[in-house]
């Protein structure tokens, strides 16, 4: 199996002569634009860092004859785009290009209390590469590769960590790292303290380093 990460949760998997990308999101655009020969397009959850509609659409157009499957979700989403696709919930599989492809989970972990559930499935792919999307959860069956969330606002370093001991794989590489950009980070750690908080009356204020802000 040879994997690619364009960065953040896109990869490219291929196995057996199919070429699988998952989650190419709003975060890895100008890497994963443009590229050719792809089989299957893969999502877990529609969050904008891992589904992005005007990169899926120019993505179908460089491989039409591509298939797209992702979780629920996303399936509704497509649905309204009228973009044909096959929906892995949790249980099902699809090997209709020849690759065994697993879905395994439903939910996408909390990021806080106050916001709604949303819905999140991993994929196992070829019986070798497990991809969790944005949860811990487990596919009760041996895992060779993990790809191993390692940063978000759902999640801390040491749970990451006991994740990959729980898992127990041969080798692990650590995806959802896009966060840890500083350009990134600013935007997630600036937009979603400051819903929350400000939603209850706490006002949450960035500093610029080196200039000081008066209160």
């Amino acid at each position: 199996m040879n994997i690619t990460k364009y960065g953040h949760c896109c990869m490219l998997v291929e196995e057996g002569g199919v070429r699988v990308l998952t989650d190419p999101g709003s975060l890895t655009v100008e890497m994963h634009q443009d590229l050719k020969n792809i089989d299957i397009i893969l999502y877990t959850h529609e969050h904008h860092d891992h589904y992005h509609l005007e990169s899926l659409k120019k993505i179908l157009t460089n491989n039409p004859d591509a298939t797209v499957l992702c979780n629920p979700s996303v399936g509704a989403l497509l649905e309204a785009e009228g973009i044909t696709h096959t929906v892995i919930s949790d249980g099902d599989s699809d090997e209709s290009r020849g690759l065994l492809i697993e879905g395994h989970g439903t939910v996408h972990a909390v990021v806080h209390s106050s916001m709604p559930p949303m819905g999140n499935t991993g994929y196992r792919i070829a019986s070798r590469l497990w991809y969790p999307g944005d949860a811990f959860g487990n596919p009760h069956g041996a895992v060779e590769i993990l790809a191993l969330p390692v940063a978000g606002p759902w999640m801390k370093l040491s749970e990451a960590v006991d994740y990959a001991l729980e898992i127990k794989p041969s080798i692990c590489f650590p995806v959802h790292d896009g966060i840890l950009n500083p350009a990134v980070a600013a935007g997630v750690t600036l937009t979603l303290p400051k819903k929350i908080l400000e939603s209850s009356g706490v006002q949450y204020a960035g500093l610029t380093p080196g200039i000081a802000a008066t209160f």
